[in-house]
């Protein structure tokens, strides 16, 4: 994809008009940042952060039984939730890997709203209508709807102000309007921090999007851009699709098994995993703390003992703790027990590092 084809969100003269930095980022072109990574970053865990996550997917599946054909695809159990819940959970290939993750919105039995990854959306949709039992339609709305997320310890307060609800328990929505507009507020969140992300129509967003914006600075907080959000994601050792999870890395193997619903009759991917269960996974993901001066970067060759036994999947700068941090897949055999020292080639240089259990800091998401 040019950058001629990228997409431009609703928000996109907005975020020009706030000096924002520009990057492609799943099919879309996506502020990095405003005021600075480690600004808006420090925001979000010291007060409240808005951002423009509108290139997230957006997919509805309706129709009689619509939830149970999505607990027959999805790894989750949505039989574990309710309605007005919200579950993370898994689409994978027959053979294990992950197509994408995603957050499924159960709004009836008969209605499940699902929020892929921008790049995966079209994937996700298609092979779920491909399959789709006579009645349930799964229908692609990436265009329709814009997701705005906002996080941290005062963002009740910027909800509040707003007139839109917050006292739901985490992973729960309510629908609600605002100014006459339909909004889905949402207890979720990429941050680790307490947060809520908003579903408007896409033609509603920014009207919304400038009054939390007003909320958000009267309260020494800050509009964030993606670099803000991969640090804070990265913190708490979420996975990031493309990275920590792809077709050639598994649930078990990004240690995402807690959201497989093993007694479940069927879901895609099902005899894979558990045939990767028994054996245990090849690779296992962990975290790495940086002992010396340096900054970790995808793809970095991860040694113990002279040898190679994996590689990052995600690493940056933590503004939180002021070192290096990664992700990396290591060698199931050979990984290192949590707080054992390995090495990282980072241009030919070995970085020190401590193997840890993320996060890397402490979630605040309840």
């Amino acid at each position: 994809m040019t950058d001629t084809e990228l997409i431009e969100g609703p928000l996109h003269a907005v975020h020009t008009e706030l000096g924002a930095t520009f990057a492609p980022f799943g099919g879309w072109t996506m502020p990095v940042s405003y005021a600075g990574v480690v600004v808006e970053h420090t925001a979000v865990r010291e007060s409240v952060g808005l951002f423009d996550v509108g290139h997230l997917g957006k997919a509805s599946v309706t129709g009689p039984g619509a939830a149970a054909f999505v607990n027959s695809v999805l790894t989750n159990d949505l039989n574990r939730i309710e309605p007005g819940k919200a579950q993370y959970t898994l689409c994978c290939t027959e053979s294990g890997g992950v197509v994408d993750d995603l957050i499924a919105y159960y709004v009836s039995d008969d209605d499940v709203f699902l929020v892929p990854n921008a790049a995966n959306t079209a994937a996700v949709v298609a092979a779920m209508a491909e399959q789709a039992p006579q009645g349930v339609s799964v229908v692609n709305q990436h265009r329709e709807f814009g997701v705005l997320a906002v996080q941290g310890p005062r963002s009740a307060e910027v909800l509040q102000e707003l007139g839109l609800p917050t006292d739901m328990d985490y992973m729960a929505f309510e629908d609600a309007t605002w100014n006459s507009v339909a909004v889905r507020v949402c207890r979720t969140g990429y941050t680790g921090e307490h947060g809520y992300e908003l579903v408007p129509p896409a033609g509603d967003v920014e009207p919304l999007f400038r009054a939390l914006m007003a909320a958000v600075r009267s309260r020494g907080g800050q509009v964030c851009g993606l670099g803000a959000r991969d640090t804070l994601r990265t913190e708490m050792g979420y996975p990031l699709h493309g990275h920590e999870l792809a077709l050639d890395i598994s649930p078990l193997q990004a240690r995402c098994g807690w959201a497989i619903g093993w007694q479940k009759d069927a879901f895609w991917g099902k005899e894979a995993l558990i045939a990767e269960k028994a054996g245990g996974p090849a690779r296992t993901l962990r975290g790495l703390k940086a002992l010396d001066r340096g900054v970790l970067r995808p793809g970095l060759t991860v040694r113990a003992s002279g040898l190679d036994i994996g590689t990052t999947t995600s690493g940056t700068f933590s503004p939180s703790l002021k070192v290096g941090i990664a992700l990396a897949l290591l060698d199931a055999e050979a990984a290192p027990a949590v707080g054992s020292e390995v090495e990282v080639d980072v241009r030919g240089r070995a970085l020190r590092c401590e193997v840890v259990a993320p996060p890397f800091v402490a979630a605040k998401t309840r």
